[in-house]
């Protein structure tokens, strides 16, 4: 069973900063590309950031130079840093992983089950 597990979410003050964490467990061959999503309420699920193995990013606008995704592969985990935090930021984020169970399937979808962060003061 393939888990990925977020912490790091919270309340923080408008220009703060927070450290997202995910991890992922289990039965894992490879880890292709991760990132992390965010939903806030009454909107679509959007794309935060996203990096791949080989450490490409791709960052939505909202978050160009203020967030930063990052990942080690030996720990299998990604993060999220983000700086100067907004009220509009307030959302569920979940961190997504495309991987393979093993070298004989293809890459499938995994997400974790979010964590909230809420920037009010």
């Amino acid at each position: 069973q393939v888990q990925l597990v977020e912490s790091g979410g919270g309340l923080v003050q408008p220009g703060g900063s927070l450290r997202l964490s995910c991890a992922a467990s289990g039965i894992i061959f490879s880890i292709n590309d991760m990132g992390w999503y965010r939903q806030a309420p009454g909107k679509q699920r959007e794309l935060v950031a996203a990096i791949t193995r080989g450490g490409s990013t791709n960052y939505a606008d909202a978050v160009k130079g203020r967030f930063t995704v990052s990942r080690d592969n030996a720990k299998r985990t990604v993060y999220l840093q983000m700086n100067s935090l907004k009220p509009e930021d307030t959302a569920v984020y979940y961190c997504n992983a495309a991987l393979q169970r093993s070298r004989w399937t293809s890459s499938d979808d995994y997400w974790g089950q979010g964590t909230q962060v809420t920037v009010s003061s």
